[in-house]
């Protein structure tokens, strides 16, 4: 157990009168101490700064040392930054009631919490849980770890791998692609942990292809118990029969790919949609067909960003920079999934737009992730909507812009 790293915080306890900011900030410092820290939330973001939306805190060894590692999720971002213990509760007890409103402290033992009303009113509670022995902190001066494992056959059957020395390992030429596979995996299991998913999990991968992204996501979900059912549909019947023909050599159940087309599909209960890669409107119906369908995540990486280029027209204090078309071309691209994310936020979706990969992987590595939103934070979406269709609104105004195309199948 990780006790003695974190013994030194210990401080007295405060008196019971104590402000109720004083007594969570001693639960915190005591449950480090003890070992039984599992994570710290804080939530609920106070004044102008709404691109935060939360901060999560996480014992962790740095070099041997103990650490508290700070996640900050951004709308369109992640930030971490590692602190020293006491510097980290420092910061803790500054954000408390001035950055943020709520804070989950996570024990093996207790769960805390403590939230500020708008009055500034101060409330803790504590409630006892099932003890269980707390995780030692991470350790991060180790080797990356991937979420698939190499020696699965499927990955030899589908020439990812092949046998060296009687050990399993890359194909040199394929190993950019199993990074890529990997860090697809790595978000989808942040997406599926915030969404809440229970088995039996529904997925559709359109554009499917060789079938590399959709049997990793069945393998995923499947070694966590989660019931995949997975679909890959792609237009190309060579590579539908190619997949199919992969999946009963392995014997693999819950999976199947069929030959279709996004534009004419079928809408079905969905609780991830997966489009890769899609050509220029060929995302819009992928998107459309995710929100038609229900699904809880939404993934997608664009490209061939044709739509909205012909019709925009140069603000003027634009035309020097635009002028040069692989400006007006970025422009276009931006725009375009920009455009796409609110319409989604509008939904009711949480989004982000990320690079998911280094650009030395692929040029393609744009990111469209969205998820549904629960409780609180669907209902502030809810309210952000007429605001976020303003937004739109004065974007499409801006550019010269008649048409989009998720919009317009919104809208019909």
């Amino acid at each position: 157990m990780a006790a003695p790293l974190f013994t030194a915080l210990i401080t007295p306890p405060p008196a019971a009168t104590a402000p109720a900011h004083e007594r969570f900030l001693h639960l915190v410092r005591l449950a480090l101490a003890s070992g039984q820290f599992g994570k710290l939330l804080l939530s609920g973001p106070v004044g102008d700064d709404e691109d935060v939306e939360r901060l999560t805190v996480r014992a962790i060894e740095l070099r041997g040392e103990p650490a508290l590692t700070f996640l900050w999720r951004h709308r369109t971002k992640d930030i971490t930054k590692n602190h020293a213990p006491e510097a980290g509760l420092d910061e803790v007890a500054r954000l408390l009631g001035a950055r943020f409103r709520n804070a989950h402290l996570h024990t093996s033992a207790e769960e805390v919490q403590f939230a500020v009303s708008r009055k500034g009113r101060e409330t803790l509670r504590v409630t006892r849980i099932d003890a269980v022995e707390a995780p030692a902190p991470a350790v991060h001066d180790k080797a990356k770890h991937r979420p698939l494992e190499m020696a699965h056959p499927v990955w030899s059957a589908l020439g990812l791998t092949h046998v060296v020395k009687g050990e399993p390992a890359l194909v040199p030429a394929m190993a950019r692609k199993w990074k890529q596979i990997n860090r697809f995996v790595e978000i989808l299991s942040s997406a599926v942990e915030e969404a809440g998913l229970q088995g039996p999990v529904r997925v559709a991968d359109f554009g499917s292809g060789k079938g590399y992204l959709t049997i990793a996501v069945h393998d995923w979900l499947q070694a966590r118990g989660l019931a995949p059912r997975v679909t890959g549909i792609e237009l190309r019947d060579d590579m539908v029969k190619l997949c199919n023909a992969v999946i009963e050599g392995e014997q693999l159940q819950g999976i199947r790919f069929d030959q279709g087309d996004v534009r004419t599909q079928a809408v079905q209960p969905l609780d991830v949609m997966i489009a890769l890669h899609a050509c220029d409107i060929a995302t819009d119906h992928a998107l459309h067909v995710g929100l038609q369908s229900g699904a809880r995540i939404i993934m997608s990486s664009p490209c061939c960003h044709k739509e909205l280029r012909p019709q925009m027209t140069l603000p003027e204090v634009l035309r020097p920079m635009l002028q040069h078309g692989i400006h007006l071309g970025q422009e276009a691209e931006m725009v375009t999934d920009s455009l796409r994310a609110l319409l989604l936020e509008s939904q009711g979706y949480r989004t982000q737009v990320f690079e998911f990969i280094a650009l030395e992987h692929t040029s393609k590595n744009k990111m469209i992730l969205a998820v549904k939103a629960q409780g609180p934070a669907a209902a502030a979406l809810a309210a952000r909507r007429p605001e976020l269709l303003a937004q739109i609104a004065e974007i499409k105004r801006f550019y010269g812009l008649k048409e989009q195309r998720l919009e317009q199948l919104l809208a019909a």
